[in-house]
């Protein structure tokens, strides 16, 4: 390779990191006007209860969880990514289109199911950072586009925060629809993707390409997804602690600019530590949040919690990444990384449900005690998982 060739070869992924941290802003933006709202609107307005909040997150999470396996997998085999990116997020927008008009519970389902289908996008975006990235910087630009989703979501909580006694819940969703729009348009502008050879013929991956290692490691992150439910019950308990509606979404500000804040650093000590050490410090962070809840009650705890929990964040979710690109086969990269999220999202549904439950049948503190020991199983699983630390660059 020529030293010009070189250049345009770092220039392009400059600029391919720089359109989805951008993208990714945006949609995240439009996200987060109207996340730290959606609880109080499903329960509040539309007169559902937990249960029901549960079972409509959760089932978000599932259609979240195939959607990305299907796209992954579709994307390896037909060797295009950016169609499935692009339309994502004019999924993602119409959904909230969706929201705007919803006047009862059950209307939010297929446009939650919308919403969440847009989540085709992820494998394939994944795939390609993973490609233009090595095992010494991948943690970094996992976490630089991380950082960027949780900027986009203080500036959509910002606008929530600022708008929302203004405009109302169903102009505020309307508004959430507007970033990703324009998100979509820098995809299909900027994004260029390499046309596969004439006659070539790509197969699909099946369960045999998988290592016992990856399979592992699939399953602790199963078991821990089981007891991470939706953030929707940490904002319902700082309201049922006091905290005015009003109030909620500074809360969910917290959460979000701590994440921003400590994703690139997290992502960037992966690179050094290894996967597996950030890894255990974000299942860590999260055991943290549930003990809090179950033993201190206090306006500061309560404010703890989701500082905590934006850590927890911004740790777990470049790592995972980074570790699934380099635990997969080469070839089958965005299939790996669209069945373990499916995975995730397969364990997310039942787990928010059953939040659901245990808080309305027993008390708000019993999901918290089931996450605890689901936390620690994971734990002990995850030293049993190698990393792969080889460049393939």
């Amino acid at each position: 390779m020529t030293e010009n060739e070189s250049g345009k070869r770092k220039f392009s992924r400059k600029k391919t990191i720089k359109t989805f941290a951008l993208a990714s802003f945006l949609n995240d933006m439009g996200s987060d006007i109207i996340y730290p709202i959606w609880p109080l609107f499903v329960t509040s307005v539309l007169g559902a209860n937990m249960a029901v909040l549960g079972f409509i997150d959760g089932l978000g999470e599932a259609v979240v969880s195939i959607a990305k396996a299907v796209s992954g997998y579709l994307s390896d085999k037909t060797h295009k990514r950016k169609i499935f990116i692009w339309t994502g997020y004019i999924m993602g927008a119409l959904s909230r289109v969706g929201y705007a008009l919803s006047t009862v519970w059950p209307h939010l389902i297929p446009f939650r199911i919308l919403d969440r289908a847009g989540k085709i996008r992820s494998a394939p975006r994944d795939a390609i950072l993973a490609d233009i990235s090595t095992n010494e910087n991948r943690g970094k630009i996992f976490g630089i586009i991380r950082a960027a989703d949780h900027l986009g979501a203080v500036f959509g909580i910002l606008i929530c925060i600022f708008f929302f006694k203004i405009l109302g819940y169903r102009l505020l969703f309307l508004l959430a629809s507007i970033p990703s729009l324009i998100g979509s348009v820098l995809i299909i502008r900027n994004i260029k993707e390499d046309k596969p050879s004439e006659g070539t013929i790509y197969k699909g991956m099946s369960f045999r390409d998988l290592s016992p290692n990856f399979i592992l490691f699939l399953v602790l992150s199963a078991i821990f997804a089981l007891g991470s439910f939706s953030y929707s019950f940490l904002l319902i308990y700082a309201k049922d602690f006091g905290f005015q509606v009003v109030f909620v979404p500074v809360l969910y500000l917290v959460y979000t600019g701590t994440a921003s804040l400590s994703a690139i650093p997290f992502g960037k000590l992966a690179d050094k530590i290894g996967r597996r050490t950030v890894l255990l410090i974000s299942f860590i962070l999260w055991a943290s949040v549930s003990l809090i809840i179950i033993l201190t009650h206090s306006i500061v705890a309560v404010i703890l919690i989701f500082v905590l929990f934006g850590m927890h964040k911004g740790a777990i979710e470049p790592v995972q990444k980074a570790f699934v690109s380099e635990l997969a086969p080469l070839k089958y990269r965005a299939s790996c990384l669209g069945a373990y999220q499916m995975v995730i999202g397969l364990s997310a549904f039942p787990a928010s449900f059953i939040a659901g439950l245990l808080w309305d049948k027993i008390s708000m503190f019993a999901p918290f005690y089931l996450s605890i020991g689901l936390t620690l199983t994971a734990s002990i699983l995850l030293f049993f998982v190698r990393e792969k630390r080889t460049n393939e660059l």
